[in-house]
């Protein structure tokens, strides 16, 4: 939510094992948190991801069928691959950053979701009134392969100190 109202984005409903009931559910948690609006990608305004063959093909009009940034918040490769696709830039939380969402995502946060989104939050508030320029140039200058390689060594380097016997942490 806190992301969310930083940077100004709409929050929509897309889920794979999609049932009215955790639609409604979600909903109502959302708009219990504070969103505004929960868009759902279902009746009027209605419009399909190409590629995708789920209920996570149908999205809202307004909202991830036509934003151009999408942060995808869990691994879902195929929806990341087709967002892409769409010309989308795709943000993706992932633990793996050897999946395929971290892989076609554009910028991957190699992170629990849970941690992630406040994070996120607090970076989009210090980023908060820069000129376009400047959030153009950090945006061209993330090599995202190279930060998914920098949190796989520092996954490696943990694994090896744990099978040492190293402690927790």
């Amino acid at each position: 939510m806190a992301l969310a109202a930083a940077v100004g984005a709409r929050l929509e409903i897309n889920l794979f094992y999609r049932t009215e009931k955790r639609v409604e559910a979600i909903r109502k948690a959302l708009k219990k948190a504070g969103a505004k609006e929960v868009l759902v990608g279902s009746g009027k305004g209605e419009a399909a991801i190409p590629e995708l063959s789920s209920a996570r093909r149908r999205v809202s009009r307004r909202g991830i069928y036509s934003a151009d940034v999408v942060l995808v918040p869990l691994e879902d490769g195929d929806r990341t691959t087709a967002l892409v696709r769409m010309g989308k830039t795709v943000i993706a939380v992932d633990l793996n950053p050897i999946s395929v969402t971290a892989r076609a995502a554009d910028i991957t946060v190699v992170d629990n979701v849970v941690r992630a989104l406040p994070e996120m939050a607090k970076a989009a508030r210090r980023l908060r009134g820069r000129k376009k320029g400047e959030l153009q140039s950090i945006l061209r200058g993330f090599d995202n392969r190279k930060a998914r390689a920098e949190a796989l060594g520092w996954i490696s380097r943990r694994l090896e100190r744990l099978a040492r016997g190293g402690k927790r942490g």
